[in-house]
Parts: structure tokens; C-alpha cells; sequence
């Protein structure tokens, strides 16, 4: 499918902190009708996992994390706050590269990033650090039924977090969470306009769609949403798992 020619991607402010146990949802749509906006068919809604994270608990306070010897060390070699490098440690399947003062893991989830997404910007003022979701997907599926619950629509969710790339400097948003729409668009088997078959082309819309949405949910600015409308999706049960390239299908493991 393509889209219409016209992609919409409008930013949702959200006034006051989000905590344990907040309805994301309720605070999402008082946001839109603040704004005088409206989830319609055919929308999308990205949310960063931060705002998710905060609403599920997975917030750790730094006070209570004691850093192994081996953390305090590679921390104070680097200048690093070594409560943050031990929870990194703790939420990784296992360390890919350390080096340089730079720890990059393979989460639990299969992500492969920087400090197992641990992060203590935007939470408060350093005191404590926000973890991804347990199962970002899980996340993304309740917040689908919910806003089908409370506005009668299927409206597609995608989790955004901010990850860097190998070969690539700064950051860029991914999908870590998706429910209500397929996550890929494959083009394999197509034919271009000049007649040639293609093989290998399979884009990865959700990724795609999280970095629209990006680019309008400023790091410092309360905007930890986006509705995005004119994109036409394919609705369907995917997953931001599939995303994650197979072992037997990646040479740089």
C-alpha cells in the first residue's frame, strides 16, 4: 500500500508528570481535546516508552542500586555514574561491546543498544532511572484495546525509543513496541518501473513511522506523543519483535 500523498504528524503535549499506574490513554486524549484535536481511522499514535515505562513502575531509584566492583571501576574510569552501567548490566542478555567508556547490549528483548535502554533523562532530575518496558509489544496491544474500548476506532499504537545505529553518528527513533498494523512493507517480488524484479527490498514502515513521529516529540519540550494521519497501513497483528533480524541471519554476530 502507499500512502496519500500527505503525511500529518502533529505532536501531543502532556502537562504534569506521568506516574505508576496513570491511564496513558485518558491522558493522551485529554491532551488532544486540549489541542483541539481528535483520534480519527485511519490515525496512528506513537508514544515514547518513556511515558509507558513511568506508567508500568519501570522506574529504579538510584539510591538503592549497588554497583558491582567491576561497575565502580569501568564507571570511574570513564567518568560515569556506575549505579546507571550496573543497572545497563543487569537488564542485558549478554554484553555485545564495552570499550571507550560505550557498554552495548542485547536486552532481554533482543534489542541491541546502548546501556540496555537505561535512562535517566526526562524522569527526575537524576535521582532515579527509567527502564524499557517488560514487554514493549504487551504495552503497545493494551493501549490498542483501549483506545478501541474507550472510542470505538482501531487506531494502530507504535512505542518509540531513541536508539543509535553501527556506522552512523547521532540518534534516530525505533519501533520497540507495536500493535493494530503490520510492521513491514514488503515490496519482494515487485517489479519496478523499469521492469526489474524486486528481491530484498522489505521496509520497515514502523521504524519509519517512529522517526516521523520523532522529529516532532522534542527531548525538552513535554511532547511524548504524536498522532500521525495519512499514512495508509496495512492493519494486522504485528509485532515490533519481528523486526529484530534472526542470529542465523546476522553476520555481525
Amino acid at each position: 500500500m502507499t500512502t496519500t500523498g500527505e503525511l500529518r504528524v502533529i505532536p501531543l503535549h502532556v502537562h504534569g508528570e506521568v506516574r505508576r499506574g496513570d491511564s496513558i490513554v485518558e491522558k493522551l486524549l485529554a491532551s488532544a481535546e486540549s489541542q483541539g484535536l481528535e483520534l480519527v481511522g485511519g490515525d496512528i499514535l506513537v508514544v515514547t516508552h518513556k511515558i509507558v515505562s513511568k506508567a508500568e513502575g519501570a522506574v529504579v531509584r538510584l539510591d538503592q542500586v549497588r554497583p558491582s566492583t567491576s561497575s565502580r571501576r569501568w564507571a570511574k574510569r570513564y567518568a560515569l555514574d556506575a549505579r546507571v552501567v550496573e543497572l545497563g548490566l543487569s537488564q542485558a542478555r549478554r554484553v555485545v561491546r564495552r570499550k571507550g567508556g560505550v557498554l552495548i547490549t542485547e536486552t532481554q528483548h533482543g534489542f541491541v543498544c546502548a546501556n540496555s535502554g537505561v535512562d535517566v533523562s526526562n524522569v527526575d532530575g537524576g535521582m532515579s532511572a527509567v527502564l524499557l518496558p517488560r514487554d514493549p509489544d504487551r504495552s503497545a496491544a493494551s493501549l490498542h484495546r483501549e483506545i478501541k474500548r474507550r472510542l470505538g476506532i482501531s487506531v494502530p499504537v507504535i512505542i518509540a525509543d531513541t536508539f543509535g545505529r553501527p556506522w552512523r553518528e547521532g540518534l534516530t527513533e525505533v519501533a520497540v513496541g507495536v500493535a493494530g498494523m503490520q510492521v513491514f512493507r514488503d515490496f519482494r517480488t515487485q517489479r519496478d518501473q523499469h521492469g526489474y524484479r524486486l528481491k530484498a527490498t522489505l521496509e520497515s514502515v514502523a521504524d519509519e513511522l517512529a522517526c516521523a513521529a520523532g522529529l516532532v516529540c522534542g527531548k525538552l519540550s513535554g511532547t511524548p506523543a504524536a498522532i500521525v494521519g495519512g499514512f495508509s497501513y496495512t492493519p494486522g497483528r504485528g509485532r515490533a519483535k519481528q523486526l529484530i533480524r534472526p542470529a542465523k541471519r546476522d553476520l555481525f554476530r
